[in-house]
């Protein structure tokens, strides 16, 4: 059974970058054909998809993070990585790894706060 651990600074002043991390247990992120995301629930609102890594390397943005965002990973770790840079206030937000086919992990609280 796969298992997804985030870690990273809870809390991150304006303009700093946020890096996240997501260590995988009981399954191997470079498998075939699955990609592991990040997801984001904002105070009172929705899940957001921010990206992906795919098995093979290749990454995939949500168009309204692109500019900030990078998906990075250390195979040898089975590790991959958030980093997402000009932090504001409206990025607080409980941070989720996860893999294709529902598997995420318990979250990670983010505040942007100076």
């Amino acid at each position: 059974q796969v298992q997804l651990q985030e870690s990273g600074p809870g809390l991150v002043k304006p303009s700093q970058m946020l890096s996240l991390t997501c260590t995988v247990s009981g399954d191997s992120i470079t498998t075939n054909l699955y990609s592991w995301s990040w997801v984001r629930q904002a105070p009172g609102k929705g899940l957001e998809w921010m990206g992906a890594i795919a098995y093979d390397g290749s990454t995939y943005y949500s168009p309204a993070l692109e500019s900030r965002t990078s998906i990075s990973r250390d195979t040898a770790k089975n590790q991959f990585s958030l980093h997402l840079n000009q932090m504001t206030p409206e990025d607080t937000a409980v941070y989720y790894c996860a893999k294709d086919g529902g598997d995420m992990g318990q979250g990670t609280q983010v505040t942007v706060s100076s």
